[in-house]
């Protein structure tokens, strides 16, 4: 149980609530990672942190609410409203590295300080052994959306042997980037995997990146019931959130 909530608490923030979402994340014995512990703090609890309630349909709201994934779009999928748990740390990471800090802020709060709005939306797959998925839609200024791709690619390139991040003195390290291929329909995208790690214990991730026009979408997966296994954010919701997006556009 310790090193299982340890994983969890390394992992970035908005991947909280798609852990609280997920149908089949739970451990043995009915007991779920506290999202709440930091580094080394065993489960604290004995169930996961209820979402917020399912993302419903809608037919008011803004632009991204709109072009967001909501309960029903996908089937085998429980979507939540919500794409962090409020007990998770606030406020945009702190990487080690200079060139790293794109990396480290699209783990925040926002893929990154230029946002303009951002709706966050956390995903368990009901197919997939522990698979949770943290889905963003940001809006930007068409120049800052091309400037968050570019460094983020830079980035992925500049950082493969790894970096720390901290936020609200939580700290974890992320070792092991490397680029991805995975396709998109969007107009431009960036791809990596890391691996989160710290007090002995490490989980993969796998991120996603698309800009289509001055939107940005953020996509992150991991697996909370098995962190050393490979994951890959799943094709139908990347696919999905970019024809919502276009649609809504």
């Amino acid at each position: 149980m310790k090193a299982r909530a340890t994983t969890v608490a390394l992992l970035p923030a908005l991947l909280f609530a798609a852990v609280g979402c997920s149908s089949t994340d739970a451990p043995a014995g009915g007991k779920a990672p506290d999202p709440k512990g930091s580094p080394g703090t065993p489960a604290a609890s004995s169930a996961a942190p209820a979402p917020s309630g399912p993302a419903t349909g809608k037919t008011g709201g803004s632009r991204l609410e709109r072009a967001s994934l909501e309960q029903g779009d996908l089937g085998g999928y429980q979507i939540s409203a919500q794409g962090k748990n409020p007990n998770a740390p606030d406020g945009q990471p702190q990487a080690d590295k200079k060139a790293c800090q794109p990396l480290a802020d699209i783990m925040g709060d926002e893929p990154d300080p230029a946002a303009r709005e951002t709706v966050n939306r956390g995903i368990g797959s009901q197919k997939q052994l522990g698979l949770a998925v943290s889905a963003s839609v940001s809006s930007y200024a068409d120049q800052d959306a091309k400037a968050l791709l570019s460094r983020l690619k830079a980035a992925v390139a500049a950082c493969g042997t790894g970096f720390s991040a901290t936020v609200e003195k939580q700290t974890a390290g992320y070792r092991d980037v490397r680029a991805a291929d995975y396709r998109t329909a969007g107009d431009e995208s960036v791809s990596w995997t890391m691996t989160a790690a710290g007090q002995g214990v490490s989980a993969q991730v796998h991120l996603v990146v698309v800009r289509q026009g001055d939107t940005v979408v953020r996509l992150m997966a991991l697996n909370v019931a098995s962190g050393q296994k490979q994951v890959q954010v799943p094709q139908e919701v990347a696919d999905k959130q970019l024809e919502k997006i276009k649609r809504a556009a």
